[in-house]
């Protein structure tokens, strides 16, 4: 590894930085706190939407589109949301430019200033259901079941490539339902997705539960969210599904005539991940070696490198090796055969073991011979030599097995780092040295929340589903406590 590349005991946020940009997924653009994501970046994130997208559409969900303009209006009818929102929002003010009196520059023609300001969309919710109010009339018209694939504007001040920045892409499910119980159900549904999703293709295991009334998102009235723990100890909220209740129909004004002709608010929910995941993912797997990506959403999940001297020797080897190409191809796997002479056989190896390709192939012009080819595994940088004969069928089930290794390590990890406390200064040393998910008794009280967060920066992270009851004493406050949360500093 290079010497300007740290390890992650050595400095994890610098790693993960490095690795970022060296692995050529992302880079920070002109414009501050924006992010461009290069190629090998978005074909990972195309990887994730296509994956997401199918798993959508198979719960009934349909895609669309609104705008990324808000009216400023439209967020001053939900209390809540705009309180949750304001001091991240950008605005839009006027509409033209025009060239300055001295000729010099490009200033603001204060002649085309807006009626009414424009936000941009930091999430859509109210421009949803201005919308939704006209789709809306009857129980017939229900439910709505609709997700955007969008871009949104947070204007963060910190931020970090994928993990937070001003501008992020992701996807936002709406949904409009007659029932309390059908949008509760929605948003529990969604929630599962979510962990299916991390945990089969992502292989990142999560903890699924609902959020303290702090943390909620701004107009919820429930939170649901999967919490990740990333290697530093850190956890990261890898994805949300909110219960909204009536809150926006009511905001807007969206009323539907009941099968017992009756004038009801809609109910609502609203869910989303974003290029967050991409952070989650080099997070939970990479190494000091580099990137280290679960075969189900690397971009490349075979490479095929020849080590030869001549165009002859090249020319024999690739009689052998476009066949296995084909056949793998075949079976659903993505292969590169990198046949360049312009690279040196080392190059491509930690070229391709820097950017976590799961499986490479070697082979020269005596594996040709001997009919065998050398298999290394990026996951364990185990190296073995095999026989050229049914090379596609041990290739398929090693990525399986490289897919479900990377699982069961991080699951491990999470395991190895979760701890049962009951006292505060066992709270306070476990942070401070190993850090991880904190399981430990809460009063319930926002008081006692608010003051562990001021003096550790630790937050609840969630309250799991499904908590079993357990008499306690909260850690900080000493009160009684009816169950344990889940701690954790946080990105």
């Amino acid at each position: 590894m290079a010497k300007d590349f740290p390890t992650r005991a050595e400095n994890y946020s610098q790693w993960y930085n490095d690795l970022v940009i060296k692995a050529d997924l992302a880079e920070n653009s002109a414009v501050r706190g924006c992010m461009v994501i290069k190629p090998y970046g978005y074909a990972i994130w195309e990887k994730v939407q296509a994956a997401l997208d199918k798993m959508f559409k198979d719960t009934g969900h349909v895609n669309a589109y609104f705008p990324i303009f808000i009216p400023k209006s439209f967020f001053s009818k939900e209390a809540s949301h705009v309180e949750g929102f304001a001091k991240e929002c950008a605005v839009v003010t006027h509409y033209r430019l025009k060239n300055s009196p001295d000729g010099k520059g490009i200033i603001v023609d204060e002649e085309a200033k807006l009626e009414e300001e424009l936000i941009v969309r930091p999430t859509s919710e109210t421009i949803i259901w201005d919308t939704y109010k006209n789709w809306i009339q009857s129980y017939r018209d229900l439910p709505i079941l609709i997700n955007q694939w969008a871009n949104v504007v947070r204007w963060e001040m910190r931020t970090r490539l994928f993990l937070r920045t001003a501008e992020f892409l992701w996807q936002e499910g709406h949904t409009a339902h007659a029932t309390r119980p059908e949008a509760v159900k929605e948003a529990e549904t969604m929630l599962h997705i979510y962990a299916d999703f991390a945990e089969n293709w992502m292989a990142m295991p999560v903890l699924k539960g609902v959020k303290s009334p702090a943390e909620r998102f701004a107009g919820a009235v429930e939170t649901y969210a999967i919490e990740a723990l990333m290697q530093d100890g850190k956890a990261l909220q890898a994805g949300t599904s909110h219960f909204l209740g009536q809150n926006f129909a009511k905001a807007f004004d969206v009323k539907f005539l009941s099968r017992e002709n009756q004038l009801e608010y809609v109910w609502a929910t609203s869910w989303g991940v974003s290029t967050r995941l991409m952070g989650a993912l080099i997070m939970s797997h990479s190494d000091d070696n580099g990137l280290v990506l679960p075969p189900k959403l690397a971009p490349i999940q075979v490479v095929i490198v020849p080590v030869f001297k001549t165009p002859e020797q090249l020319a024999l080897i690739s009689e052998t090796v476009v066949p296995i190409k084909k056949a793998l191809e075949s079976k659903g796997v993505s292969v590169k055969f990198d046949d360049r002479d312009t690279h040196k056989p080392g190059w491509k190896f930690a070229e391709y073991e820097f950017k976590g390709v799961p499986v490479r192939l070697t082979v020269g012009p005596r594996d040709i011979e001997q009919g065998t080819i050398e298999v290394a595994r990026r996951d364990t940088l185990e190296k073995e030599t095999l026989q050229i004969k049914d090379i596609e069928n041990k290739i398929v089930h090693l990525l399986d097995a490289i897919q479900s290794n990377l699982y069961q390590r991080a699951l491990s990890f999470r395991e190895n780092n979760t701890f049962r406390v009951d006292s505060w200064e066992e709270f306070k040393i476990v942070l401070d040295t190993t850090g991880g998910f904190i399981s430990a008794h809460w009063d319930g009280t926002s008081e006692t929340e608010e003051r562990i967060k001021e003096e550790t920066k630790a937050t609840i992270r969630v309250i799991p589903l499904n908590n079993m009851p357990e008499e306690g004493r909260c850690v900080y406050s000493g009160k009684p406590s009816t169950q344990r949360v889940i701690f954790a500093r946080a990105y």
